[in-house]
């Protein structure tokens, strides 16, 4: 009877720590910090720390196993796994509870992070912030505090945001989107913005100061990729002669879906913002200011029928060689409109033009009638036509009065 063969006994044993760590400064990560060109271990590659040169470890980079990939060790296996699940992760919150796991997810959560939101603009400096995340595509920045919508911050106070713009010029340049909230912007940083950003897509300005039509012509010449141009109750400096801006959008601009400045006070030119929005084919947010009229008010809207949200501008008429517009005209201009859910403007309105916004009253989820003096009779039959409306702005001073007569009319809203 035969005996089987024992199995080999291995020579040597070599005991590789899975535990591979790189220094972190907690003063800022940048992106390509650990990238693919950078040595992702101390380990060789002809595996110096064994005693046999024929003696092979699993290439964990997806190489062929004979010295044609790089060692990785185990923990930057698992920071690409983790970049890959983290880029689903949007909310703030959850990527701020991330990033305080371990320095690895420190590390990786920021860069991934593609929107940086920051609360005050004093908490933290620009180049902190530019240091930390590399690969930034979007910049919220709020300043002053909230109760300077009251009037109750002295001018001058700061928010500045030229320090900001300065930082990150160089090292986003790819950012495609920039959020300002109560901010002192001049004119000089929107034509910084409009140079550094090639790829530059959507500037937000929301209870901004200190910029002209000066800095908009900027923005508006320079930033050909330009889809959203929102300038929302910002105080912009009066001017002897303010340059012509909407003039200044290229002929090649055909991305524009949102264009909102019922707050700049100065004329415009009509036949620019024509000519503009019938070159716009997604254009769904329109809000102009005090100087348009209802009969420019009705041409704008035949050349964009898409129109979700718009705002009126004076809602009055303005005779002119071709005579004022009748309600009727008016009315069917709106009922051509079947895409509009929001409506506002209303800011020199003619009450007897209200009844030509009723067919299109049914759609209506938000409506904005707080720079309309109107009177609660005026309103009522308005309000008694939107069934679906979920935001109602108002100023009346006989409120009580007017909110009886609605619950009256929709008992169940």
């Amino acid at each position: 009877m035969s005996t089987p063969p024992s199995s080999p006994i291995p020579q040597s044993i070599t005991l590789v720590s899975s535990a591979s760590t790189s220094p972190c400064s907690a003063s800022g990560m940048r992106d390509a910090a650990e990238g693919s060109d950078s040595s992702p271990s101390q380990m060789s590659e002809d595996g110096s720390g064994g005693s046999g040169g024929g003696s092979s470890m699993p290439d964990l980079t997806g190489g062929n196993g004979r010295g044609g990939g790089r060692w990785a060790p185990p923990d930057q296996v698992l920071e690409n796994v983790l970049e890959s699940v983290l880029e689903f992760l949007t909310a703030a919150r959850d990527r701020n509870a991330a990033s305080m796991v371990c320095r690895s997810w420190y590390r990786v959560e920021a860069q991934t992070r593609r929107e940086l939101f920051i609360g005050n603009c004093y908490a933290v400096s620009p180049r902190r912030a530019v240091e930390r995340f590399g690969g930034v595509r979007a910049v919220v920045l709020k300043g002053k505090p909230r109760f300077a919508d009251f009037s109750l911050v002295p001018y001058g106070w700061g928010a500045y945001v030229s320090p900001w713009v300065a930082a990150l010029g160089p090292a986003y340049p790819r950012l495609e989107r920039i959020c300002l909230k109560r901010m002192t912007v001049s004119n000089d940083d929107l034509v910084l913005i409009a140079k550094s950003f090639p790829l530059f897509k959507e500037l937000s300005l929301v209870c901004c100061e200190g910029f002209s039509t000066h800095g908009l012509a900027a923005i508006a010449e320079r930033c050909r990729y330009l889809r959203v141009l929102d300038l929302i109750e910002d105080y912009i400096d009066e001017e002897d002669e303010p340059v012509d801006w909407i003039s200044k959008f290229p002929e090649s601009n055909t991305s524009l879906e949102s264009l909102v400045f019922d707050c700049v006070s100065v004329p415009f030119n009509f036949e620019a913002l024509e000519a503009l929005v019938a070159r716009s084919p997604v254009l769904r947010r329109l809000r102009v200011n005090h100087h348009v009229s209802v009969e420019q008010i009705r041409c704008l809207m035949s050349r964009a029928p898409q129109l979700t949200h718009l705002g009126t501008g004076a809602f009055r008429s303005e005779t002119g060689p071709g005579g004022a517009s009748s309600v009727s005209e008016l009315a069917t201009s709106f009922a051509a409109s079947k895409s509009l859910i929001c409506l506002s403007g209303f800011r020199d309105v003619n009450p007897e033009y209200l009844p030509a916004i009723h067919p299109i009253c049914a759609n209506l989820t938000s409506l904005n009638f707080s720079f309309a003096s109107l009177t609660t009779e005026e309103l009522i039959p308005v309000i008694h036509n939107c069934a679906r409306l979920r935001t109602f702005w108002v100023i009346l001073l006989s409120a009580c009065k007017f909110f009886i007569n609605i619950y009256s009319l929709h008992p169940k809203t």
